[in-house]
Protein backbone atom coordinates (compact mmCIF):
# COMPACT_ATOMS: atom_id res chain seq x y z
CA UNK A 1 0.00 0.00 0.00
CA UNK A 2 1.62 3.26 -1.07
CA UNK A 3 2.44 5.75 1.61
CA UNK A 4 1.14 9.25 0.87
CA UNK A 5 3.66 11.97 0.46
CA UNK A 6 4.31 13.85 3.66
CA UNK A 7 2.96 17.36 3.81
CA UNK A 8 5.91 19.71 4.04
CA UNK A 9 6.14 21.71 7.22
CA UNK A 10 5.58 25.44 6.78
CA UNK A 11 8.62 27.64 6.83
CA UNK A 12 9.28 29.60 10.00
CA UNK A 13 8.22 32.81 8.27
CA UNK A 14 4.94 31.25 7.11
CA UNK A 15 4.29 29.87 10.57
CA UNK A 16 4.82 33.28 12.11
CA UNK A 17 2.36 34.80 9.65
CA UNK A 18 -0.24 32.11 10.42
CA UNK A 19 0.14 32.47 14.17
CA UNK A 20 -0.07 36.23 14.01
CA UNK A 21 -3.33 36.26 12.01
CA UNK A 22 -5.65 35.32 14.88
CA UNK A 23 -4.52 38.02 17.31
CA UNK A 24 -4.56 40.59 14.49
CA UNK A 25 -8.22 39.84 13.77
CA UNK A 26 -9.31 39.43 17.37
CA UNK A 27 -7.49 42.46 18.75
CA UNK A 28 -9.94 45.16 17.50
CA UNK A 29 -12.95 43.20 18.77
CA UNK A 30 -11.32 42.57 22.14
CA UNK A 31 -10.25 46.21 22.41
CA UNK A 32 -13.78 47.46 21.63
CA UNK A 33 -15.29 45.06 24.18
CA UNK A 34 -12.89 46.25 26.89
CA UNK A 35 -13.60 49.88 25.99
CA UNK A 36 -17.36 49.34 26.32
CA UNK A 37 -16.92 47.49 29.62
CA UNK A 38 -14.75 50.34 30.93
CA UNK A 39 -17.27 52.99 29.87
CA UNK A 40 -20.04 50.93 31.48
CA UNK A 41 -18.18 50.83 34.80
CA UNK A 42 -17.49 54.56 34.61
CA UNK A 43 -21.16 55.29 33.84
CA UNK A 44 -22.27 53.16 36.79
CA UNK A 45 -20.02 55.08 39.16
CA UNK A 46 -21.08 58.44 37.73
CA UNK A 47 -24.74 57.48 38.05
CA UNK A 48 -24.25 56.76 41.75
CA UNK A 49 -22.60 60.15 42.21
CA UNK A 50 -25.39 61.89 40.31
CA UNK A 51 -27.99 60.36 42.61
CA UNK A 52 -25.99 61.58 45.59
CA UNK A 53 -25.56 65.12 44.27
CA UNK A 54 -28.64 65.90 42.17
CA UNK A 55 -31.71 67.42 43.75
CA UNK A 56 -34.10 64.64 42.69
CA UNK A 57 -37.12 66.48 44.07
CA UNK A 58 -36.48 69.32 41.61
CA UNK A 59 -36.17 67.13 38.51
CA UNK A 60 -39.79 67.64 37.46
CA UNK A 61 -39.48 71.43 37.49
CA UNK A 62 -35.90 71.84 36.22
CA UNK A 63 -35.48 72.80 32.57
CA UNK A 64 -33.70 70.39 30.24
CA UNK A 65 -30.79 72.79 29.67
CA UNK A 66 -30.27 73.34 33.42
CA UNK A 67 -30.38 69.61 34.12
CA UNK A 68 -27.95 68.82 31.31
CA UNK A 69 -25.57 71.52 32.56
CA UNK A 70 -25.67 70.09 36.07
CA UNK A 71 -24.99 66.57 34.78
CA UNK A 72 -22.02 67.81 32.74
CA UNK A 73 -20.62 69.65 35.77
CA UNK A 74 -21.04 66.72 38.20
CA UNK A 75 -19.72 64.12 35.75
CA UNK A 76 -16.76 66.32 34.76
CA UNK A 77 -15.75 66.81 38.39
CA UNK A 78 -16.14 63.09 39.09
CA UNK A 79 -14.06 62.09 36.06
CA UNK A 80 -11.27 64.41 37.19
CA UNK A 81 -11.33 62.89 40.68
CA UNK A 82 -11.23 59.38 39.21
CA UNK A 83 -8.36 60.31 36.90
CA UNK A 84 -10.32 59.20 33.85
CA UNK A 85 -9.52 60.83 30.51
CA UNK A 86 -12.18 60.63 27.79
CA UNK A 87 -12.28 62.22 24.37
CA UNK A 88 -15.01 64.69 23.44
CA UNK A 89 -17.22 62.11 21.73
CA UNK A 90 -17.00 59.72 24.68
CA UNK A 91 -17.90 62.51 27.12
CA UNK A 92 -20.91 63.56 25.03
CA UNK A 93 -22.13 59.96 24.74
CA UNK A 94 -21.63 59.38 28.45
CA UNK A 95 -23.48 62.55 29.46
CA UNK A 96 -26.40 61.69 27.14
CA UNK A 97 -26.62 58.19 28.65
CA UNK A 98 -26.55 59.67 32.15
CA UNK A 99 -29.32 62.10 31.20
CA UNK A 100 -31.40 59.19 29.89
CA UNK A 101 -30.77 57.23 33.09
CA UNK A 102 -31.90 60.10 35.31
CA UNK A 103 -34.87 61.40 33.30
CA UNK A 104 -35.85 58.53 31.02
CA UNK A 105 -35.52 54.80 30.61
CA UNK A 106 -31.77 54.44 30.30
CA UNK A 107 -30.57 52.34 27.34
CA UNK A 108 -34.13 52.09 26.00
CA UNK A 109 -34.52 55.85 25.59
CA UNK A 110 -32.82 56.19 22.14
CA UNK A 111 -34.88 53.26 20.83
CA UNK A 112 -38.11 54.85 22.05
CA UNK A 113 -37.21 58.08 20.24
CA UNK A 114 -36.44 56.27 16.97
CA UNK A 115 -39.58 56.60 14.82
CA UNK A 116 -38.47 53.79 12.49
CA UNK A 117 -38.82 51.24 15.31
CA UNK A 118 -42.18 49.56 15.93
CA UNK A 119 -41.32 47.07 18.69
CA UNK A 120 -38.58 46.78 21.31
CA UNK A 121 -37.88 43.28 22.65
CA UNK A 122 -35.49 42.65 25.54
CA UNK A 123 -34.25 39.12 26.28
CA UNK A 124 -32.20 39.62 29.41
CA UNK A 125 -29.64 42.39 29.98
CA UNK A 126 -27.36 41.57 27.04
CA UNK A 127 -29.85 41.14 24.19
CA UNK A 128 -32.15 43.84 22.80
CA UNK A 129 -33.99 43.37 19.51
CA UNK A 130 -36.06 45.90 17.57
CA UNK A 131 -38.56 45.46 14.76
CA UNK A 132 -38.30 47.75 11.77
CA UNK A 133 -40.55 47.37 8.73
CA UNK A 134 -41.52 43.87 9.80
CA UNK A 135 -37.95 42.62 10.35
CA UNK A 136 -36.25 41.87 13.68
CA UNK A 137 -32.77 43.29 14.26
CA UNK A 138 -30.32 42.67 17.10
CA UNK A 139 -29.07 46.02 18.42
CA UNK A 140 -25.88 46.97 20.23
CA UNK A 141 -27.99 48.21 23.16
CA UNK A 142 -27.30 46.38 26.43
CA UNK A 143 -27.86 46.82 30.15
CA UNK A 144 -25.06 46.68 32.69
CA UNK A 145 -26.55 43.61 34.36
CA UNK A 146 -29.88 42.14 35.46
CA UNK A 147 -30.16 44.63 38.35
CA UNK A 148 -29.86 47.51 35.89
CA UNK A 149 -32.62 46.04 33.71
CA UNK A 150 -34.85 45.44 36.74
CA UNK A 151 -34.34 49.04 37.87
CA UNK A 152 -35.59 50.34 34.51
CA UNK A 153 -38.58 47.97 34.62
CA UNK A 154 -39.40 49.13 38.14
CA UNK A 155 -39.14 52.76 37.04
CA UNK A 156 -41.76 52.12 34.36
CA UNK A 157 -44.26 50.18 36.46
CA UNK A 158 -43.96 52.31 39.60
CA UNK A 159 -44.96 55.38 37.56
CA UNK A 160 -48.35 53.76 36.93
CA UNK A 161 -48.81 52.38 40.44
CA UNK A 162 -47.85 48.80 39.61
CA UNK A 163 -45.30 46.40 41.06
CA UNK A 164 -43.31 43.51 39.61
CA UNK A 165 -41.25 41.07 41.68
CA UNK A 166 -40.99 37.35 42.46
CA UNK A 167 -44.51 37.27 43.90
CA UNK A 168 -45.92 39.29 40.96
CA UNK A 169 -43.57 38.26 38.14
CA UNK A 170 -45.35 39.80 35.15
CA UNK A 171 -46.97 43.14 34.44
CA UNK A 172 -48.77 45.14 31.74
CA UNK A 173 -48.51 48.91 31.64
CA UNK A 174 -48.70 51.91 29.35
CA UNK A 175 -45.83 54.35 28.89
CA UNK A 176 -46.39 58.10 28.99
CA UNK A 177 -46.41 58.25 25.17
CA UNK A 178 -49.08 55.54 24.94
CA UNK A 179 -46.74 52.65 24.08
CA UNK A 180 -47.76 49.23 25.40
CA UNK A 181 -45.34 47.67 27.89
CA UNK A 182 -45.16 44.08 29.11
CA UNK A 183 -42.50 42.56 31.35
CA UNK A 184 -41.79 39.24 33.02
CA UNK A 185 -39.03 38.83 35.60
CA UNK A 186 -37.16 35.88 37.17
CA UNK A 187 -37.75 33.20 38.28
CA UNK A 188 -40.48 32.91 35.62
CA UNK A 189 -38.14 34.48 33.06
CA UNK A 190 -35.37 31.89 33.27
CA UNK A 191 -32.50 33.67 31.49
CA UNK A 192 -33.19 37.22 32.66
CA UNK A 193 -36.09 39.64 32.53
CA UNK A 194 -38.16 39.78 29.35
CA UNK A 195 -39.57 43.09 28.10
CA UNK A 196 -41.82 43.86 25.15
CA UNK A 197 -42.71 47.41 24.11
CA UNK A 198 -45.18 48.03 21.28
CA UNK A 199 -44.58 51.65 20.38
CA UNK A 200 -47.51 54.01 19.99
CA UNK A 201 -47.92 55.31 16.46
CA UNK A 202 -48.30 59.08 16.45
CA UNK A 203 -49.36 59.18 12.81
CA UNK A 204 -52.79 57.75 12.04
CA UNK A 205 -53.01 55.86 8.76
CA UNK A 206 -56.03 56.58 6.56
CA UNK A 207 -57.79 53.98 4.42
CA UNK A 208 -56.00 55.38 1.34
CA UNK A 209 -52.66 54.63 3.00
CA UNK A 210 -53.72 51.03 3.56
CA UNK A 211 -54.72 50.78 -0.10
CA UNK A 212 -51.31 52.13 -1.14
CA UNK A 213 -49.61 49.59 1.12
CA UNK A 214 -51.56 46.78 -0.51
CA UNK A 215 -53.60 45.88 2.57
CA UNK A 216 -56.86 46.59 0.71
CA UNK A 217 -57.93 47.04 -2.88
CA UNK A 218 -59.83 50.20 -3.80
CA UNK A 219 -62.99 48.12 -4.11
CA UNK A 220 -62.53 46.67 -0.61
CA UNK A 221 -61.95 50.15 0.81
CA UNK A 222 -65.12 51.47 -0.85
CA UNK A 223 -67.13 48.52 0.48
CA UNK A 224 -65.85 49.07 4.04
CA UNK A 225 -66.63 52.79 3.84
CA UNK A 226 -70.19 51.95 2.81
CA UNK A 227 -70.43 49.36 5.61
CA UNK A 228 -69.51 51.96 8.22
CA UNK A 229 -71.80 54.62 6.73
CA UNK A 230 -74.80 52.24 6.74
CA UNK A 231 -74.07 51.22 10.34
CA UNK A 232 -73.14 47.58 9.83
CA UNK A 233 -71.46 45.95 12.81
CA UNK A 234 -67.81 45.16 12.08
CA UNK A 235 -65.38 42.73 13.71
CA UNK A 236 -61.77 42.87 12.49
CA UNK A 237 -59.90 39.58 12.96
CA UNK A 238 -56.16 39.07 12.65
CA UNK A 239 -53.04 37.75 14.30
CA UNK A 240 -50.50 39.58 16.45
CA UNK A 241 -49.10 42.66 14.70
CA UNK A 242 -51.36 42.20 11.67
CA UNK A 243 -52.79 45.73 11.86
CA UNK A 244 -56.14 45.19 13.58
CA UNK A 245 -55.98 48.46 15.53
CA UNK A 246 -54.65 50.32 12.48
CA UNK A 247 -57.62 49.05 10.45
CA UNK A 248 -60.07 49.97 13.21
CA UNK A 249 -58.59 53.48 13.31
CA UNK A 250 -58.98 53.84 9.55
CA UNK A 251 -62.58 52.60 9.56
CA UNK A 252 -63.53 54.95 12.39
CA UNK A 253 -62.78 57.95 10.17
CA UNK A 254 -65.97 57.18 8.19
CA UNK A 255 -68.24 57.66 11.22
CA UNK A 256 -70.38 60.79 11.04
CA UNK A 257 -69.09 63.63 13.21
CA UNK A 258 -72.56 64.12 14.76
CA UNK A 259 -72.54 60.68 16.41
CA UNK A 260 -71.60 59.98 20.02
CA UNK A 261 -68.85 57.35 20.13
CA UNK A 262 -67.54 55.54 23.20
CA UNK A 263 -64.26 53.61 22.98
CA UNK A 264 -63.11 50.91 25.40
CA UNK A 265 -59.55 49.56 25.43
CA UNK A 266 -57.04 47.82 27.65
CA UNK A 267 -54.47 50.34 26.43
CA UNK A 268 -55.74 53.53 24.79
CA UNK A 269 -54.48 53.42 21.20
CA UNK A 270 -57.41 54.48 19.03
CA UNK A 271 -57.13 57.99 17.60
CA UNK A 272 -60.64 59.05 16.66
CA UNK A 273 -60.94 62.55 15.23
CA UNK A 274 -64.67 63.10 15.73
CA UNK A 275 -65.97 65.79 18.09
CA UNK A 276 -68.07 63.60 20.40
CA UNK A 277 -65.78 60.81 21.64
CA UNK A 278 -65.59 59.35 25.14
CA UNK A 279 -62.55 57.17 25.82
CA UNK A 280 -62.34 54.48 28.51
CA UNK A 281 -59.40 52.36 29.57
CA UNK A 282 -59.60 49.25 31.75
CA UNK A 283 -57.48 49.10 34.88
CA UNK A 284 -55.65 46.10 36.38
CA UNK A 285 -55.70 45.38 40.09
CA UNK A 286 -53.28 47.29 42.32
CA UNK A 287 -50.47 45.72 44.35
CA UNK A 288 -53.05 44.60 46.92
CA UNK A 289 -55.11 42.83 44.25
CA UNK A 290 -57.93 45.38 44.42
CA UNK A 291 -59.38 48.11 42.23
CA UNK A 292 -59.50 46.23 38.93
CA UNK A 293 -61.85 47.62 36.27
CA UNK A 294 -62.32 45.24 33.35
CA UNK A 295 -63.36 45.95 29.79
CA UNK A 296 -66.65 44.25 30.61
CA UNK A 297 -67.19 46.71 33.48
CA UNK A 298 -66.52 49.61 31.11
CA UNK A 299 -68.78 48.16 28.42
CA UNK A 300 -71.71 47.63 30.78
CA UNK A 301 -71.37 51.20 32.02
CA UNK A 302 -71.03 52.53 28.47
CA UNK A 303 -74.45 51.10 27.60
CA UNK A 304 -75.95 53.53 30.12
CA UNK A 305 -74.25 56.57 28.57
CA UNK A 306 -76.34 56.92 25.38
CA UNK A 307 -73.73 55.92 22.82
CA UNK A 308 -74.55 55.89 19.11
CA UNK A 309 -71.65 53.52 18.55
CA UNK A 310 -69.34 51.54 20.80
CA UNK A 311 -65.81 50.61 19.73
CA UNK A 312 -63.93 48.00 21.77
CA UNK A 313 -60.21 47.86 20.98
CA UNK A 314 -59.97 44.08 21.32
CA UNK A 315 -62.58 41.59 22.50
CA UNK A 316 -61.01 38.58 24.18
CA UNK A 317 -62.92 37.81 27.38
CA UNK A 318 -66.36 37.86 28.93
CA UNK A 319 -67.03 41.26 27.38
CA UNK A 320 -67.74 39.52 24.06
CA UNK A 321 -71.24 38.64 25.34
CA UNK A 322 -72.03 42.26 26.20
CA UNK A 323 -70.49 43.46 22.94
CA UNK A 324 -72.71 41.17 20.86
CA UNK A 325 -75.75 42.23 22.87
CA UNK A 326 -74.88 45.89 22.30
CA UNK A 327 -74.58 45.28 18.55
CA UNK A 328 -78.08 43.78 18.53
CA UNK A 329 -79.88 46.20 20.87
CA UNK A 330 -79.81 49.60 19.21
CA UNK A 331 -76.09 50.23 18.86
CA UNK A 332 -75.71 49.35 15.20
CA UNK A 333 -72.41 50.25 13.61
CA UNK A 334 -70.32 49.22 16.59
CA UNK A 335 -66.85 47.78 15.99
CA UNK A 336 -64.25 45.63 17.67
CA UNK A 337 -61.27 43.40 16.88
CA UNK A 338 -60.56 39.80 17.79
CA UNK A 339 -57.32 37.84 17.84
CA UNK A 340 -57.80 35.14 15.18
CA UNK A 341 -56.01 34.08 12.02
CA UNK A 342 -59.07 34.34 9.77
CA UNK A 343 -62.67 35.54 9.72
CA UNK A 344 -63.85 31.94 10.14
CA UNK A 345 -61.57 31.48 13.17
CA UNK A 346 -62.88 34.76 14.55
CA UNK A 347 -66.47 33.49 14.43
CA UNK A 348 -65.38 30.27 16.14
CA UNK A 349 -63.78 32.26 18.94
CA UNK A 350 -66.95 34.28 19.44
CA UNK A 351 -68.84 31.04 19.95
Amino acid sequence: MPVPDAVPAPSSATARRQVSRVPAQAAPVDKERKRRERLGEIKLELHKRLLDNLNLAALDTASESDLRSEIVAISGEALDEMGVVLNREERQTLNQELYDEVTGLGPLEPLLKDDTINDILVNGPQQVFVERAGKLELTETTFKDERHLLRIIDKIVSAVGRRVDESNPYVDARLADGSRFNAMVPPIAVDGSLVSIRKFKKEKLAIDDLVNFGAFTEEMAAYLQAAVATRLNIIVSGGTGSGKTTTLNALSSFIDDAERILTIEDTAELQLQQTHVGRMESRPANVEGKGAVTQRDCLRNALRMRPDRIIVGETRGEEVIDMLQAMNTGHDGSMTTIHANSARDGVSRLE
